[in-house]
């Protein structure tokens, strides 16, 4: 059906300008422009809840244990399919950037997969995860379960790039 496209494609422009605009934002703020900043993170609130309504008309939201499945499924194409691709195009573009990102990319995929294998096992189970701190690396967005290592495996940057996710 046509809507049912039209709301496919809304979630992804609302999601990406949510994105958008929180990166707009970080650059606002580091160039002192304060206001700007505050006003990018409202828009990006704002489109976050508009992609929030479109996928909740869709009903994509589902038990826990079908949205770990469908994020395990997810993160298996990009880092099995996706990114592979990516980076054979950047190579032959000779696009270092791209390259970079699209490793750092694959490789974070691979530990989401993991991650919501171990959460999936147990919510069939009808538990949760055990307590743990969770990081994650601002510049690759590698995440980790505890403490933030001394060097991150997948960029090498030390500890004080990665934040506690509360």
């Amino acid at each position: 059906m046509k809507t049912d496209d039209n709301l496919q494609q809304a979630f992804a422009g609302e999601s990406q300008a949510n994105r958008k605009y929180l990166a707009f934002a970080k650059k606002a703020d580091a160039e002192g422009l304060a206001q700007i900043a505050k006003l990018f993170r409202a828009a990006a609130e704002a489109e976050t809840v508009h992609a929030h309504a479109h996928l909740r008309v869709m009903k994509g939201v589902k038990t826990t244990a079908e949205n770990l499945q469908e994020a395990v499924t997810g993160e298996e194409f990009e880092f099995k399919n996706m990114y592979p691709g990516f980076i054979e195009d950047a190579l032959a573009d000779d696009n270092k950037g791209a390259l970079n990102s699209f490793k750092n990319a694959m490789a974070v995929e691979q530990v989401h997969y993991s991650l919501y294998l171990s959460a999936l096992e147990k919510a069939k189970e009808g538990s949760d995860l055990e307590d743990a701190k969770i990081y994650v690396c601002s510049v690759c967005g590698n995440t980790v379960l505890d403490e933030a290592p001394d060097k991150c495996p997948v960029c090498g940057v030390g500890p004080d790039k990665f934040s506690e996710i509360i």
